[in-house]
């Protein structure tokens, strides 16, 4: 079944050969190498993992990347898969698959915290990792014996965030933004909807004289969907939020179409965003925490029950609208009288 022969004078050559499997081919520098090589693959041609462990040798975690950039990453909601795979193949694109143990991804997980990143984004590269090796098995035809993240602990998470706007911020970051993304902010402060959802938003969606607004979400894989999976919510607009629609609506160059389309998406806008908290001399400070303090002041206005809130905010369950409300001690006192 194996097969040594000599190519030059520091090269043999190995072939392995089974009706109904891959013929194997590798070449050493001695033939004791050669045979070693030649005796594993029949030991694992008879256990049956020839295919797993000839393909897994061949083919590197960076091509797995890339395939992956090429046809899932598209299909992705938002782009927060792009920087972790750029981070997998950074550390680990040169390896065969085989040589991806359980030792290895544990090391990996260790460097990047040890780095400094957090918990929640080693958790994601780890998950992002296993869904590449799970891929390559089940629907890329290139199966490993067993998937090494699977051994693997995931970090602890620990980032809840509790950070709402204080004192003199919210003005100081209206004073420092473009128009178009203050309106966007204070539209963001009034509905407690997502970015990806502003960003998305339709004049067809929106009925000023009946006070509400439809949030559809991002397109994935051709169906418009919030985050959640549902097809829609409807979304009750304060008169602050009425008042913040008009004003786009009148600016210049105002279009049909999307509400906010200065910006194609959220990579493009979170640079506009680091921007403008840098001048207005804010920290930690991140987009998402306007949904924090929207829904906290939901709350605080003292006109919505949770479920009323939830229904608004796409919140699925309560434990998660807890989550995401933080109420101020001061606005609940003002409540006793």
């Amino acid at each position: 079944m194996a097969t040594i022969r000599k190519r030059g004078e520091l090269q043999w050559q190995a072939i392995v050969k089974r009706k109904g499997w891959p013929v194997l081919r590798q070449t050493f520098p001695t033939k004791k190498e050669a045979q070693a090589w030649a005796g594993d693959r029949e030991k694992e041609i008879r256990s049956g993992l020839t295919a797993t462990t000839h393909l897994a040798e061949i083919t590197t975690l960076g091509e797995l990347a890339q395939r992956y950039r090429v046809e899932v990453l598209p299909t992705k909601r938002g782009h927060g898969f792009s920087p972790a795979l750029a981070a997998l193949n950074a550390a680990l694109g040169k390896y065969a698959l085989i040589a991806i143990t359980s030792k290895r991804v544990a090391e990996y997980r260790d460097g990047r915290l040890k780095a400094g990143y957090a918990a929640a984004t080693v958790k994601k590269e780890l998950n992002l990792l296993s869904r590449l090796i799970d891929l390559a098995g089940k629907e890329w035809g290139i199966p490993v014996p067993a998937n090494p993240c699977a051994m693997v602990s995931r970090p602890r998470e620990n980032n809840a965030r509790e950070r709402r706007l204080e004192n003199d911020e919210e003005g100081r970051l209206l004073a420092a933004c473009s128009v178009h993304m203050r309106l966007l902010i204070q539209l963001a402060v009034e509905t407690a909807a997502r970015l990806g959802e502003l960003l998305s938003l339709q004049w067809k969606d929106i009925d000023l004289e009946k006070r509400v607004m439809v949030v559809r979400g991002l397109t994935v894989n051709g169906t418009q969907e919030t985050k959640n999976k549902d097809p829609y919510r409807v979304v009750p607009l304060s008169p602050a939020a009425v008042k913040v629609l008009q004003e786009v609506k009148a600016l210049p160059l105002a279009i049909s179409g999307r509400v906010f389309y200065w910006w194609r998406g959220s990579d493009s806008f979170n640079k506009s965003w680091r921007r403008a908290c840098d001048r207005a001399g804010i920290e930690n400070l991140k987009f998402h925490d306007l949904r924090h303090e929207a829904t906290s002041r939901l709350f605080e206005r003292g006109v919505f029950d949770s479920m009323e809130v939830a229904s608004i905010t796409g919140h699925k369950t309560l434990a998660m609208l807890k989550r995401y409300t933080h109420l101020k001690a001061e606005e609940l006192a003002k409540k006793l009288g």
